[in-house]
């Protein structure tokens, strides 16, 4: 197998920028469609890679952005749901039933009718129909329907938590450290195994032409748990604030979520978020061990997630490697 021709969704996102570059350090064409020009304009200088604009939620341009690809990469993902209150029986609002469940059947559908074979899509650690919060349940669905095309060669792939350069986890701890003398959080002890975005971006690319990758579906993880009042008191120190982490009670934890998501601005916490972290985001079996196929390294937290927390080389994914080699 040796897909040259690669259509990326959600590729101007943090995970896809470093899937692409990639992909186009491998000398692969890249088709990288955006609703807006200026969200990919890191990844416009990219040699092989064509952004374009397009409207990835419409079928019929969805099937153009489609011919005569090779393979396709699903990485459309979003956290909150702002239009439907979290609730029970397996539902789920509008925004993450288009993101997550419409979009994939869709692009199932239009690639039976381009003839793209090859379908990687991206879901969630503790995806399920049956699951707790909205995000997950969606989630589930979705990597339903793509199980559910046996006629194509698909692979999933489930992340728990990624962090990287320009994540919005770690990175978003570090800020609150900076302006907050205490940090108070919902779901301290939920339990996390936070990936390196290189290392999920080394094993979709390697899973893009390994046979054995078809059919199957892989946990993606690195090599440590923590909880989330760990990883809360680790971007602190790393961004040179150290600050105490209160974690607050369930009925507490709700209603700072429900204050927050009525915030204006970008969601913060919402109770649907809550919802997710009662379900552990680490591999079925420890000590987790990437499968062979993917090539995958184990990058540990710490030594990479320090370098941008900090600010000593802010954007950039190299900062591991230097701290790493001492430099």
């Amino acid at each position: 197998m040796n897909h040259q021709n690669i259509l990326v969704l959600g590729a101007s996102g943090f995970v896809g920028r470093s899937v692409v570059e990639r992909l186009v350090a491998q000398g692969r064409r890249v088709c990288v469609p955006t609703r807006r020009l200026a969200h990919a304009r890191p990844l416009l200088v990219l040699p092989t890679a064509e952004v374009v604009q397009a409207d990835i939620h419409d079928a019929a341009q969805l099937r153009r952005l489609l011919a005569g690809r090779d393979a396709v990469i699903n990485l459309v993902g979003i956290l909150h749901d702002p239009g439907r209150r979290p609730a029970g029986g397996g539902n789920y609002g509008a925004a993450f039933a288009q993101a997550h469940v419409v979009l994939p059947r869709a692009l199932v559908q239009a690639c039976r009718d381009s003839g793209v074979r090859r379908l990687l899509h991206v879901s969630a650690l503790g995806a399920d129909p049956a699951g707790p919060s909205g995000y997950l349940r969606s989630k589930g669905d979705g990597e339903a329907a793509i199980r559910a095309a046996t006629d194509l060669q698909t692979t999933i792939l489930q992340p728990s938590v990624v962090f990287g350069s320009d994540d919005a986890f770690l990175n978003l701890f570090a800020r609150l450290a900076r302006l907050l003398p205490v940090l108070v959080i919902g779901g301290a002890q939920a339990r996390l195994q936070p990936v390196w975005v290189q290392d999920l971006a080394t094993a979709l690319v390697n899973a893009l032409d390994a046979p054995a990758t078809i059919g199957h579906s892989y946990e993606i993880c690195g090599p440590t748990i923590y909880t989330l009042h760990e990883l809360v008191a680790f971007a602190a120190r790393a961004a040179g604030h150290p600050r105490p982490v209160l974690g607050l009670p369930p009925a507490l934890a709700q209603l700072l979520a429900l204050v927050l998501e009525r915030l204006p601005g970008p969601t913060l916490l919402s109770r649907d978020n809550l919802l997710s972290l009662s379900v552990a985001s680490v591999a079925s079996v420890q000590p987790y061990v990437p499968a062979p196929e993917l090539g995958m390294a184990l990058a540990p937290l710490e030594p990479e997630a320090s370098v941008y927390l900090s600010g000593l080389h802010p954007r950039t994914r190299f900062g591991g490697f230097r701290t790493r080699a001492g430099r």
